[in-house]
C-alpha cells in the first residue's frame, strides 16, 4: 500500500475543512459589507451573524471535532505500520460520510439526515482506534 493511497483520505479531509473556511470567511466578510451585523457585535462570539453565515461556521468547527480523532489515528497507523487495506476502508468511510455530512449541514441542516451520517463516520474512526491499537497491543505483547 503506497504512502498516497494512504495519505489520500486524510489531504480530502483537509480540503473540506479549507472549503468551508473559506467559505466561512466570505459569507462573514459579505455580512460585514452589507452591514448585517457590526463588528463589535461579533467581537466575541458568532450569536450576532446571520444564521447562514452561523450555518456553514457550524459546518466548518464540525470539521474540527472528530476529525481530529481521524488524524491522529490515521497518523499514528501510518508511523506505526499497523495500516491495511480494511483500516483504509474505514478512512474511506470517515471521508466520505464527512462530505456528506457537510453537505446536508449547508443544505437542508436535517438533523434527521445529518445524525445517521455522523454516527457512521464516528464509528468508522472508533473501529480504527480500535484496530490500530489492537495491533499495537498485540505486536508490542509478542
Amino acid at each position: 500500500m503506497s504512502i498516497q493511497s494512504i495519505l489520500l483520505p486524510m489531504f480530502v479531509q483537509v480540503l473540506l475543512t479549507f472549503i468551508l473556511l473559506f467559505w466561512m470567511i466570505g459569507l462573514r466578510l459579505q455580512a460585514l459589507r452589507r452591514g448585517q451585523v457590526r463588528a463589535e457585535a461579533i467581537a466575541l462570539r458568532e450569536s450576532k451573524w446571520p444564521p447562514r453565515v452561523i450555518q456553514i461556521g457550524n459546518a466548518f468547527h464540525n470539521q474540527l471535532e472528530v476529525p481530529v480523532l481521524f488524524y491522529v489515528v490515521m497518523l499514528l497507523a501510518l508511523t506505526t505500520q499497523t495500516l491495511d487495506l480494511f483500516v483504509l476502508v474505514l478512512a474511506w468511510m470517515f471521508v466520505i460520510s464527512r462530505i456528506v455530512h457537510a453537505v446536508i449541514h449547508v443544505t437542508s441542516n436535517s438533523l434527521q439526515h445529518r445524525t445517521p451520517v455522523f454516527l457512521i463516520g464516528a464509528i468508522a474512526v472508533l473501529l480504527i482506534w480500535i484496530i490500530v491499537i489492537g495491533r499495537l497491543i498485540v505486536f508490542t505483547s509478542l
